[in-house]
């Protein structure tokens, strides 16, 4: 078995325990791999390096990213375009994705030995087409679009398949997975969706209005979303995952809708999503 490992170096501790994962599968006979951007950290360590990020996804049989949700979710992403599937072991503060915690390294020869479950994640293909050339991003939380600095209120008009669905007054608009009902779409008054169902949540960002509630819907919908402004310099961003930035234009349309491809991450140990997501919330709380 070949694992590629992702760090994000700048998590506290997240250097020393990647060390300590490298140290576990070499001693279970793993052969761990990692971007050459890292050897600066781990030479020395039983690992060979890639020059490419690519060739790593392409060369591994997993990938296990070192970090928080941000960290896990982008190794998440990229490995979908590989079909590969993701073990994370957070090193964040939530960790709402994570397969294992920093204290629970022990369990890492369930991955050689077969004993662990694979759970597909929908992803959201975000689709803009500027100046005649079309440009795909994906999301495994959500796709964000909202004001920027200025403290103005955007108007939204929403399509599904083409068809006007409704109008919005609002700082912003949030588009999310189920997985990424308990992000962003949660602080705003979202409600939190099973992972396993196939959805889009649609919700409004501190809207204009007493009335405004998320919508949910089927997997096979196409949402445009187009934001504008009565107000000179009010500026409107499309955010991917927290990720990526766009600077919008005015009534520039974007569409999202379910992705073909699918997160696959690991789990080694039995939770139940909502035990997770009470601990989590406990945590943050405390």
């Amino acid at each position: 078995m070949k694992i590629l490992i992702q760090p994000n170096l700048t998590k506290a501790g997240a250097a020393r325990h990647t060390a300590r994962v490298i140290s576990r599968l070499s001693e279970l006979g793993v052969a761990c791999l990692m971007e050459e951007q890292f050897r600066f950290a781990f030479d020395g360590l039983p690992l060979a390096f890639c020059e490419e990020p690519s060739d790593g996804f392409a060369a591994c049989d997993v990938v296990i990213a070192v970090g928080g949700d941000g960290t896990i979710i982008r190794s998440a992403k990229d490995a979908a375009a590989f079909g590969k599937p993701v073990l994370g072991v957070n090193v964040g503060r939530l960790g709402f994705v994570a397969g294992l915690e920093t204290d629970e390294l022990d369990r890492l020869p369930l991955l050689m030995e077969g004993e662990y479950l694979v759970d597909e994640r929908m992803m959201i293909e975000v689709r803009l087409e500027r100046e005649g050339e079309a440009f795909s991003y994906y999301a495994l939380n959500d796709v964000v679009m909202a004001r920027g600095a200025l403290s103005r209120i955007l108007d939204f008009r929403v399509l599904l398949n083409r068809s006007h669905v409704g109008d919005y007054r609002a700082d912003g608009l949030i588009v999310s997975t189920p997985t990424g009902s308990t992000a962003y779409s949660l602080s705003a008054g979202g409600p939190v969706i099973d992972p396993g169902m196939r959805c889009l949540l649609l919700t409004p960002i501190c809207p204009h209005s007493l009335f405004t509630r998320p919508v949910v819907f089927g997997e096979g919908s196409c949402l445009s979303l187009q934001a504008s402004s009565t107000e000179d310099g009010v500026n409107c961003y499309l955010t991917v995952d927290g990720q990526i930035s766009i600077p919008m234009k005015d009534n520039e349309p974007v569409l999202c809708r379910k992705a073909e491809r699918a997160a696959r991450l690991l789990k080694l140990k039995s939770t139940n999503f909502y035990e997770v997501v009470n601990k989590k919330l406990a945590e943050r709380r405390s």
